[in-house]
């Protein structure tokens, strides 16, 4: 398998999930705005922070409302984790790899595209905007299950399956650092109704209320933290994602377990080594906000250790045209 088809299909899946992502945060967001008016023009510059991209919106826009928000993170060609960017390189990268994936993937990615490309030049999203954010998650859901229908279990799918939980894993961390972010403005809000108003809301935005509550039923900040990033079977904890990411990887490389040959495999078995033996008392006392800041350095690392593993064209001395990496040798 050639590198660069390698590379297609892995930021093909991660991109479709940072747009079903941007589109839970958002979500989750107006549905704060709706459950309470104290939060009212005081809680989308967040959505930037967490997103990484404030010093871009800043420069473009400059003061947080949610109109501006909306329109960088939903529409804005020039920020390249917007919805519309993203749909754009997955649809972009689906069509450079067709010959590899299955033609329903191809016309679900293609169809995903128009939606939002339509979507963009139209004023539908300003009359309803949560059903548009809903059929952004949808038709994300839609191409996964195309593609778990139809695509063969070698190499192309485990790195579409890498990808995507990489990125799932990286989401759901800022999911949860929104949630530090809304306890800013006021301390006094820790144990009110609002707080757990936003707690509840946290765990819609990653899919996940109805699944805590068959677990744990009483909403509190330390179970909920524990259900997302620790949580072995939830499909969207960040323990969950990165031990899937790692059978992928392992799949690729065909290293057997407790093992690795490469740094990408040896940075993410540390990671989930350290989730593994971790509770999330002390996680707290560390900091909630802390972890997640090292979770993701730790998951860059692990992104730059793929692409120097699997992507990277090596240099070759000696020769201006150097062999295209094959994966399959």
């Amino acid at each position: 398998m050639l590198s660069r088809v390698a590379d297609s299909i892995y930021w093909m899946s991660r991109s479709l999930e940072r747009a079903e992502n941007v589109a839970r945060f958002i979500d989750v967001n107006l549905n704060l705005m709706l459950d309470s008016e104290v939060l009212e023009g005081t809680q989308w510059r967040p959505l930037i922070i967490t997103s990484g991209d404030q010093a871009l919106f800043e420069a473009r826009y400059g003061e947080a409302t949610k109109e501006s928000v909306i329109r960088f993170l939903t529409f804005d060609t020039a920020n390249p984790n917007s919805i519309l960017s993203c749909v754009s390189s997955a649809r972009e990268n689906a069509r450079s790899v067709r010959e590899i994936i299955s033609s329903e993937m191809w016309e679900q990615a293609n169809r995903f595209y128009h939606l939002i490309r339509e979507a963009a030049e139209g004023e539908a999203i300003l009359r309803n905007p949560h059903a548009f954010y809903t059929s952004v998650k949808m038709e994300s859901h839609l191409f996964d299950g195309i593609t778990g229908t139809t695509l063969t279990r070698s190499e192309p799918w485990h790195f579409l399956r890498l990808g995507k939980m990489l990125e799932r894993a990286d989401k759901t961390s800022r999911i949860l650092d929104v949630k530090y972010f809304f306890l800013l403005p006021s301390p006094d809000w820790v144990g009110s109704a609002i707080d757990g108003v936003q707690w509840a809301a946290l765990l819609r935005s990653a899919s996940a209320f109805e699944m805590y509550r068959k677990r744990h039923r009483r909403i509190t900040p330390e179970k909920v933290a524990n259900f997302l990033i620790l949580d072995r079977f939830f499909p969207r904890s960040i323990s969950f994602c990165l031990f899937v990411a790692q059978e992928s990887l392992r799949a690729i490389t065909g290293t057997p377990e407790n093992q690795y040959r490469n740094v990408a495999e040896q940075r993410l078995g540390q990671l989930v080594a350290r989730l593994n033996y971790s509770d999330i008392e002390e996680i707290i006392k560390e900091g909630l906000h802390e972890f997640i800041d090292s979770l993701q350095l730790h998951l860059n690392r692990i992104d730059d250790a793929i692409h120097e593993t699997f992507f990277a064209i090596p240099k070759v001395s000696g020769s201006a045209f150097p062999p295209q990496k094959n994966l399959g040798q």
